[in-house]
């Protein structure tokens, strides 16, 4: 049913990608939230976090989570082929099985020390745009993937709902980001189901109490369950400052500095 869908995986995924990106760059340009901080050593920087986490995955990893879902399918592996129920069903239960795991991924990055010291690359920019969205230091990016490798060996997941889970992860975590404006009518809506930017733009607030809600990447209902769900920031939007404490604006956009952070103390 998916087998011509699945030969295409490369070019669905830089479709998607490149689609999205263009598309909130055109929404962020016509409809600025913020004040924009599209440096060019900035973005750089960005651009070449996401160009080490590919190479680090491919080198790094010996299996992705698509490559191992395809065996694991192949072999009825896994709790979810276990369910008895239609195809079509499975495949909507496993995209939102993993996207509870993805939020308590997330939560755990905050968490627990270890893992914040990789994911505060992403909490250091002190801007907040699509760029954004792509900015991870390589060691989060390796954790994440064992992470989705061992959900996959556990849940057995179809591999076109992986693939199609991993296309509207990182979808969202371009939309997410995107510092752009958006009627309050049409947020307050789109969070009975999604995260929106506005909401997750919290998430990335210096104050720490704000910057500990907010988790979900693309269903917003776990963090309404879980307890962790703030609807506005103490400032306007606007003004809201952006970042984490003792990481100033030229550190957050450097590479090199962003590169050896984890080894660096809080």
């Amino acid at each position: 049913m998916f087998e011509t869908f699945l030969q295409l995986e490369p070019e669905l995924r830089l479709a998607a990608f490149g689609g999205t990106i263009g598309m909130i760059l055109l929404w962020e340009f016509l409809a600025t939230k913020r004040p924009s901080e599209l440096t060019f050593k900035r973005t750089l920087t960005h651009f070449l976090l996401m160009i080490v986490n590919s190479l680090a995955l491919r080198f790094v990893m010996p299996i992705l989570a698509f490559e191992l879902a395809l065996h694991v399918e192949a072999r009825e592996m896994g709790l979810l082929p276990l369910i008895p129920a239609p195809e079509f069903v499975i495949f909507f239960i496993s995209l939102v099985v993993l996207d509870l795991a993805i939020y308590t991924q997330h939560v755990m990055f905050h968490k627990i020390p270890f893992f914040w010291r990789f994911h505060r690359v992403h909490h250091a920019d002190t801007g907040f745009d699509v760029t954004t969205g792509f900015r991870f230091h390589p060691g989060e990016i390796v954790f994440s993937m064992i992470y989705k490798v061992a959900l996959v060996l556990l849940l057995g997941p179809s591999a076109a709902a992986v693939l199609v889970f991993e296309i509207l992860l990182s979808s969202a975590s371009l939309f997410t980001h995107a510092n752009a404006d958006m009627p309050r009518r049409l947020d307050s809506l789109l969070r009975l189901v999604i995260v929106t930017p506005d909401m997750h733009r919290i998430h990335h607030s210096r104050q720490g109490d704000e910057a500990l809600t907010n988790f979900g990447f693309n269903l917003s209902l776990w963090d309404r369950i879980f307890g962790t769900y703030h609807r506005d920031p103490s400032l306007p939007h606007a003004d809201m400052l952006i970042g984490t404490e003792n990481i100033s604006a030229q550190q957050a956009a450097s590479f090199g500095t962003m590169l050896i952070l984890p080894i660096h103390k809080d």
